[in-house]
């Protein structure tokens, strides 16, 4: 989701070069997927979905503990980088994949140089060290060259410690570029007819049939422990008794519900009934159009609660933090923590939040373009400095 937009704007600067017959705007892209994310329904749809290209190259990682995962995802790709030998490489986003590329990239060093590490959705802060993702994103944060920030919050994390006002660019947001790019595409999904939610087949024709809810939940600190599990699962009780809410589980989610013998709480079946429907992953444009006619999303996800601040869907977050806070000040999201009377309170409210799109600054559809003008503007003033030298 965050990556497709950087490939079209390369794409598109490339063309733009050879309509000018200037070739020094040409720019070489190599995609490698490290398989982190290796489920087909949650990684290799969005390729299709997204119109990504096939991958340059796939390292096969797979599951793991952080630290093999970080390790393994390590020691494949040195040799790629060493391989390729790339002017920047460019990461995304906060998981193991983005700290491990950057730590190679970082001591990694060419006869003319080392390569710029380029980081895209940099500066997030949850200010919360229990998260893996916390600790990714400073390491990450500290080994860029380039930090490439998607709301203001983003700017003064890192300048507050300490990183240079001329490493940062407040750019946008990639994944909503995503977003915006897939709305008709998504508008033509037939998810919502498949789950009986739309009297015209995919929704097409303006209403629904019911109202519905949608939920995501993967963190290991909500997912892994029965109690805190339990507890949200008791906040959605009253929405559940109300309107159908459909899950579209997490593979590693479906496993400890069954682990922890929590299967009471959901619909097996087609959600044809109330309460909480158990939906396979969900590709791209199917989730996000059920996202869009959602009354209200339940997540612990960082990336949906960008979204539906960009659709003007209401959202509460079961988390006692978040890293996105503009999602709250514009009023879209709610952090609900994971208390169940915090969640039904949380819900309610958003329950009477009417829908209104409120897009922050720079969450234009351009982001990406702005990225890469800027990655090759630095590349280019990096040519030249060591031409003079």
């Amino acid at each position: 989701m965050k990556a497709a937009p950087l490939i079209r704007a390369i794409d598109a600067l490339n063309c733009a070069g050879k309509a000018t017959g200037n070739s020094n705007e040409e720019v070489r892209a190599v995609l490698v997927h490290t398989g982190q994310h290796y489920d087909q329904s949650m990684s290799g749809s969005f390729f299709t979905d997204l119109a990504l290209p096939k991958p340059d190259i796939h390292l096969g990682v797979g599951s793991g503990s952080h630290a093999a995962q970080t390790g393994e995802i390590m020691r494949l790709f040195e040799p790629v980088i060493l391989s390729e030998r790339p002017d920047a490489l460019v990461v995304v986003g906060d998981v193991n994949s983005t700290v491990a590329c950057a730590l190679v990239a970082s001591k990694i060093a060419y006869d003319d140089g080392r390569p710029a590490i380029a980081h895209v959705e940099a500066g997030l802060r949850s200010f919360d060290r229990a998260m893996p993702e916390e600790v990714n994103r400073v390491v990450t944060d500290h080994l860029s060259n380039l930090l490439f920030v998607t709301e203001e919050s983003g700017v003064r994390n890192l300048m507050n410690e300490g990183i240079p006002e001329t490493r940062i660019h407040f750019v946008g947001n990639t994944m909503i570029d995503s977003l915006l790019a897939s709305q008709e595409k998504a508008g033509q999904s037939a998810i919502l007819g498949q789950l009986g939610i739309s009297t015209d087949g995919n929704g097409t024709g303006g209403h629904t049939a019911r109202k519905y809810a949608l939920l995501t939940l993967h963190r290991p600190s909500n997912v892994d422990d029965r109690e805190t599990f339990s507890s949200i699962l008791g906040g959605l009780d009253e929405l559940a008794a109300e309107i159908p809410i459909f899950f579209s589980a997490h593979p590693r989610t479906r496993k400890r519900i069954a682990e922890f013998g929590l299967e009471s709480h959901f619909d097996f079946g087609d959600g044809s009934r109330k309460g909480i429907c158990i939906l396979e992953p969900l590709g791209y444009l199917n989730f996000t159009r059920l996202m869009k006619q959602a009354e209200v999303v339940v997540t612990d996800s960082g990336g949906i609660q960008e979204e539906t601040t960009c659709l003007g869907v209401p959202c509460v977050t079961v988390r006692e933090n978040t890293e996105r806070p503009i999602t709250v000040t514009r009023g879209t999201n709610i952090i609900a923590g994971t208390a169940s009377a915090k969640i039904r309170e949380a819900i309610r409210a958003q329950r009477l939040t009417p829908k209104n799109g409120n897009a922050p600054e720079k969450w234009d559809g351009h982001a990406a373009e702005r990225i890469v003008e800027t990655l090759v503007a630095e590349l280019q003033k990096k040519e030249l400095e060591t031409a003079e030298k």
